[in-house]
């Protein structure tokens, strides 16, 4: 059965069971699977979340996907002490806790940690714990496995391109493990395997913070995970705005996924700011070259990659006056206003995001609310001095072929200034015949 999708003035035809393209490859033994693919970006504005905040509804948990990609920004308020000292993980491993429950709800193990902190009901625990032993304790592979490269050493020169698809996953070297991933302690493997979605890899660089979740067992066909960072903002390389990425094989696709906050102001001139973090974190983001193969595919640069998709608050805003911006949001004129959209604009003057791709935008603009309320910052008497013109800083867009997007809207939630946005792909990877049984 097939269902007819139209977005973004785009239309495919695709079918209703989530393992869409059974299209048999020209290449041998090969054909395609597709998998669903859940991002959202929130930009939570410094605040912690405490144990009551339910993410159900953001992360659509009754329409089950594949992969989950979750982005965060400001997990922490981006102040000197954060930026210049000691970063906070406390936060991230709440979000981590509240990710887990929403997701593993009928499975969930809670994380434990010498001390814990939960609601008086003890409907939640947030652990005391370090956010590597947190990440540790949510996965159900080792995370060298998922690093490592395993792919066969001495094949033919004639068969150099498919070096790094044709690698069993039997050949991971288990004494490349070191002890530190190794080692189960009162929440590792053993515990999370009773899980139905693992956490395949976590980051946090001052305020940004991604993490990757998957079906547990999917998580088998990933490998050459690499992550890398690359910072903006104050002093640069300390990184109060910048981008995460994570890189890694699934299957015989290579995926990236990023997660960014560019530079903020709504004065004129700004945006070329954007447009600037944009193109020095596509020059600067490297992955280490983990691969035994000196032929390898698996791809250094962002661009290389056969899948990216970016998401985060890209901070770009309406080059509208405020008061012509809130009369345009009365009439709910989102054409208008979406044309005066400094994305859009910069897109299509081809000086940024050349040759990737956006869905429509049929929601409000995503920021700046009044803490606590579905009113703008600035619509009233005590929030005047906040005020900025409602902007849809918040985005997600794709590059690569074989990505479709099913949906892209915004949820809200009033924890912060910032409404999330989620987007919903179909991503079709090219997969082993005995792996696509296996799935």
């Amino acid at each position: 059965m097939l269902i007819l999708f139209v977005f973004a003035e785009e239309q495919y035809d695709l079918p209703l069971q989530p393992l869409l393209s059974r299209e048999k490859s020209t290449k041998a033994a090969s054909e395609n699977i597709s998998f669903r693919v859940f991002v959202a970006t929130w930009n939570v504005g410094g605040k912690s979340p405490d144990s009551k905040l339910n993410l159900d509804d953001i992360l659509q948990v009754r329409e089950e996907s594949d992969i989950y990609v979750l982005g965060f920004q400001e997990i922490v308020p981006l102040n000197a002490g954060n930026v210049l000292v000691i970063e906070d993980n406390e936060p991230a491993v709440k979000w981590l806790t509240l990710i887990n429950r929403s997701l593993n709800k009928a499975n969930y193990v809670p994380l434990r940690g010498p001390r814990s902190v939960g609601s008086p009901e003890g409907s939640l625990v947030f652990p005391k714990i370090k956010l590597r032993k947190a990440s540790k304790a949510l996965r159900t592979e080792n995370k060298r496995k998922l690093k490592s490269c395993n792919c066969p050493i001495g094949l033919e020169r004639k068969n150099s391109k498919e070096f790094c698809f044709r690698c069993p996953q039997s050949q991971t070297n288990e004494n490349d493990i070191s002890s530190e991933d190794d080692e189960d302690g009162p929440n590792g493997p053993s515990s999370a395997n009773s899980i139905k979605y693992s956490l395949v890899a976590s980051k946090q660089m001052v305020g940004i913070f991604l993490t990757v979740w998957m079906r547990k067992e999917l998580v088998q066909y990933v490998s050459h995970l690499r992550i890398s960072c690359v910072g903006r903002g104050i002093l640069g390389c300390l990184g109060n705005k910048g981008c995460i990425s994570v890189s890694m094989l699934f299957h015989k696709t290579t995926l990236c996924f990023l997660c960014s906050h560019l530079a903020s102001g709504e004065k004129e001139g700004d945006e070329l700011r954007r447009n600037s973090d944009v193109i020095e974190i596509l020059r600067n983001t490297q992955f280490p070259r983990i691969c035994k193969t000196s032929n390898s595919r698996v791809p250094e640069k962002i661009l290389d990659h056969d899948r990216v998709i970016w998401l985060g608050d890209l901070n770009y805003r309406i080059a509208l006056s405020y008061s012509d911006t809130g009369k345009l949001l009365k009439e709910r004129a989102w054409d208008t206003l979406y044309n005066n959209d400094q994305l859009k604009i910069e897109r299509e003057a081809g000086r940024v995001f050349k040759g990737w791709k956006e869905g429509k935008i049929y929601f409000a603009p995503t920021y700046k609310y009044s803490l606590n309320s579905d009113i703008y910052a600035g619509e009233t008497v005590e929030t005047k001095s906040k005020r900025r013109t409602p902007a849809w800083c918040d985005r997600i867009l794709w590059r690569g072929s074989e990505i479709y997007q099913l949906s892209y809207e915004r949820k809200e939630s009033r924890f912060s200034d910032h409404r999330p946005v989620c987007a919903t792909f179909w991503v079709s990877v090219e997969a082993m015949e005995d792996g696509s049984k296996r799935r």
